[in-house]
């Protein structure tokens, strides 16, 4: 028996919502980082994924799996279940996000503060 996967695991205060270096779309650094220690089903990835609505998780799984870094498998067992799991090609790219989110985590306060600069000024610019 696998170990689960923490719900508490991006909370809204992640720096993965801060990083500004994209791997494929918004949720697919996420999903990668869930996949690192093992294959998981989808129900499982909802646990820490919860801010991501089913369907968006689906695609982004989709677009994982269509890219060659996510390996979707049927088991048509008894209880037939799919399970995710990372391919060879995307498990490389762990270390490049491991150095992502070091260079957020580092600039955390630097990221908040120019995207509060730039809401604030964006509010004045449609109010005036």
């Amino acid at each position: 028996m696998r170990e689960p996967l923490p719900a508490d695991m991006f909370d809204e205060l992640c720096p993965s919502s801060l990083n500004p270096i994209r791997f494929g779309d918004k949720w697919a650094p996420l999903i990668i980082r869930c996949l690192e220690h093992g294959p998981r089903r989808f129900s499982e990835l909802r646990v820490p994924l919860n801010r991501v609505t089913p369907k968006v998780l689906t695609q982004s799984l989709r677009s994982l799996e269509r890219d060659g870094l996510v390996l979707r498998t049927v088991y048509a067992e008894a209880t037939p279940h799919v399970e995710y799991e990372l391919t060879p090609l995307g498990r490389s790219l762990l270390e490049p996000l491991a150095v992502a989110y070091a260079w957020v985590a580092e600039h955390w306060d630097e990221l908040l503060d120019a995207r509060e600069a730039y809401d604030d000024a964006a509010r004045l610019d449609r109010a005036g």
